[in-house]
């Protein structure tokens, strides 16, 4: 029996405009992921907290928050935090732990917000999802529209040229008696994953895309955006950005 009880229909998740809207709102996209490293993530955003030498109740958005485990510890610091994220299932799941110094709701980062924060988080390769490219540069003004006037953001990427130098073709991973096979490949300028697999007797096929931003291309991006590149670092203990080296590409920027 897998932990999925409600598996959607073949129909309903074609019937998405785009793979991340289908894929992130299932429990399958958690499933497969739930092995992540969360405590190696806390100690990203202890050492980038400490970096940025927030407030004491600085006002915190977490964009792209999924089930709003960052946006919890983010809380745990001191923050008054508002986790955002397109997937209503993830939300629903993350507004269980609302309190009165963290909220949670559904929001297209493509839009900016009303109200003003002196940080913004955008964790764990969270960006560069869409179809269109002009939309990068669209998130990117609706970050720095967010800010306020003397606010900081942070986007944690993947360094490109590393994971391209490391990259597992194909693999199978089971999980929660779930087998999920997995390719990944670079193909016109974005790095794909197809992920297959079966459950309950019905067959499923996710493809994850995502941009392979390198350093030179967020540049550019926030040149046009008007946004001023401040540090770049190579990992979570905020290790110097090597070009081929880093595992990540974590930006801060105002």
């Amino acid at each position: 029996m897998s932990a999925a009880q409600n598996p959607p229909t073949e129909n309903q998740l074609k019937s998405s405009e785009n793979w991340y809207t289908s894929w992130f709102d299932t429990p399958y996209y958690h499933i497969l992921y739930k092995e992540r490293n969360y405590r190696e993530a806390q100690v990203f955003m202890d050492n980038i907290t400490h970096y940025l030498n927030l407030p004491e109740n600085a006002k915190v958005l977490d964009l792209a928050c999924g089930k709003g485990r960052h946006s919890i510890y983010l809380n745990q610091l001191g923050f008054d935090v508002l986790g955002a994220d397109l997937s209503e299932n993830s939300i629903a799941e993350a507004s269980k732990n609302t309190n009165e110094t963290l909220h949670f709701k559904v929001h297209d980062m493509r839009e900016p917000f009303e109200e003003k924060y002196d940080a913004i988080f955008n964790l764990f390769t969270s960006f560069g999802y869409f179809e269109n490219d002009e939309d990068n540069l669209t998130t990117l003004k609706a970050i720095k529209d967010s800010l306020s006037e003397y606010g900081f953001a942070v986007i944690d990427f993947m360094n490109v040229a590393h994971v391209l130098e490391t990259l597992v073709p194909e693999e199978t991973k089971t999980v929660d008696e779930i087998e999920f096979y997995i390719k990944r490949y670079l193909k016109d300028g974005h790095i794909f994953k197809e992920i297959d697999f079966e459950d309950k007797g019905q067959k499923f096929h996710f493809t994850e895309k995502v941009k392979a931003l390198a350093l030179p291309d967020f540049e550019q991006l926030m040149e046009e955006a008007g946004i001023y590149l401040l540090d770049i670092f190579g990992d979570y203990k905020l290790k110097k950005f090597h070009k081929t080296d880093s595992e990540r590409l974590i930006m801060i920027f105002k």
